[in-house]
């Protein structure tokens, strides 16, 4: 099999975007992408849209040749990918097998999720269809009452404080607060976060990701294609896997551990040729801090129970021991679920290329990027690798 590179990244500022729709975001995204790959709109041969609830909150599916219209690009092959909040992960792979396989020389990957049109009520109804809707959404639960649960049990059968959790929100805040895309842009201390209101007990507000508008873009073309752009840096996609969890926590026997990560986290291992010591820079999908502690531990850099510790002793930092979310993570960065696993790999890239600014990982070679759906129903890990 071929290899595929990413050879463009675009993306919109997360934010309450009144002013434009789900059509104008994911075109903005696009086009910017393919300007900074460099290439003809024409060269895109298939368009992979990741999305969860377009059909919910804007009466609109049929994500792919809507995209392909407002591009102007009729007859290419396109289709919306849908996995939860791990859509836009779950396109990135899509994108990745249809150029590996060959079949396609350069396609597009994008997110796009609108989330601020609708009522909080609407989106809340919109995020719980990750779960079951029969046997879980139907009993009253909540998408936020569901990690509360995972957060009890964390604490109780680790003994871990919330204080020491909770400073992942501290953390995103810190790196978002330099990342002009970042739906919010300012430093929060842990007495913030302790003292927002709670959400679902133990979950406070400030622990949470927000709601938000936006859409990011990749152009992922083959290595043939890729070496004719005569770039100065070269991001490979070494390694591309989605994998599923039984859906509903009810019926998992460990609510501390993602199943579905682990089994992911090894598949693109073995197709990047790496292993967890490789990883030079991290995105974890953290839409609570809890999850963001837990995700530490199934993609293997600290023990069961311990993922915190690498929180509170700084090896998070873009200088320590395997820096994590250097633009802000969900928290904040944001959270426009069908998007959030192409920003993941925008920020990677950003850094990769060496134009993260004030928050820089030193000379980073290898990232990766988890992106979760429901509570872990679906994971996707993406791995890529800086080529000079």
């Amino acid at each position: 099999m071929g290899k595929a590179y990413i050879v463009g990244i675009g993306a919109t500022k997360i934010d309450e975007h009144w002013e434009k729709g789900i059509r104008d975001l994911m075109t903005e995204a696009s086009l910017r992408a393919i300007q900074d790959a460099g290439i003809s709109k024409k060269e895109i041969q298939a368009i992979f849209v990741g999305n969860m609830s377009s059909g919910y909150l804007q009466g609109q599916e049929h994500l792919g040749s809507l995209l392909a219209t407002w591009l102007g690009l009729p007859g290419v092959a396109a289709n919306k990918v849908e996995a939860a909040c791990a859509s836009g992960g779950a396109a990135v792979h899509a994108a990745y097998l249809a150029v590996k396989s060959g079949l396609y020389d350069c396609v597009l990957a994008v997110g796009v999720e609108k989330l601020t049109d609708a009522p909080t009520s609407d989106a809340t109804s919109a995020l719980i269809m990750a779960e079951d809707q029969e046997y879980v959404a139907f009993a009253g639960f909540s998408f936020v009452a569901l990690n509360a649960l995972v957060y009890r049990e964390y604490m109780r059968r680790f003994g871990v404080r919330q204080e020491d959790i909770a400073l992942f929100a501290v953390h995103d805040h810190k790196y978002a607060a330099n990342n002009p895309l970042a739906q919010y842009n300012k430093p929060v201390s842990l007495e913030d976060v302790l003292k927002s209101p709670l959400v679902a007990d133990p979950i406070r507000l400030l622990e949470s990701a927000p709601l938000g508008d936006g859409s990011a873009a990749l152009v992922i073309c083959s290595e043939e294609k890729a070496r004719r752009l005569n770039k100065d840096v070269f991001v490979e996609l070494a390694g591309s896997a989605l994998a599923t969890d039984i859906l509903s926590l009810h019926d998992r026997p460990d609510l501390t551990t993602l199943s579905a990560t682990v089994k992911a986290r090894s598949m693109a291992f073995k197709q990047a040729g790496i292993d967890v010591n490789d990883i030079d820079i991290l995105e974890v999908h953290d839409a609570f801090t809890v999850l963001g502690v837990i995700h530490l531990e199934d993609l293997g850099f600290a023990k069961k129970g311990e993922g915190w510790k690498l929180l509170k002793e700084g090896q998070l930092e873009k200088d320590g021991k395997i820096p994590t979310n250097t633009m802000g993570g969900l928290k904040a960065r944001g959270h426009p679920v069908g998007a959030t696993g192409v920003y993941q790999i925008y920020d990677l890239v950003t850094q990769l290329r060496g134009d993260a600014g004030a928050n820089q990982v030193p000379d980073p070679e290898i990232g990766l990027a988890q992106s979760v759906g429901g509570v872990g129903g679906t994971v996707a890990i993406n791995v890529v690798r800086r080529v000079r």
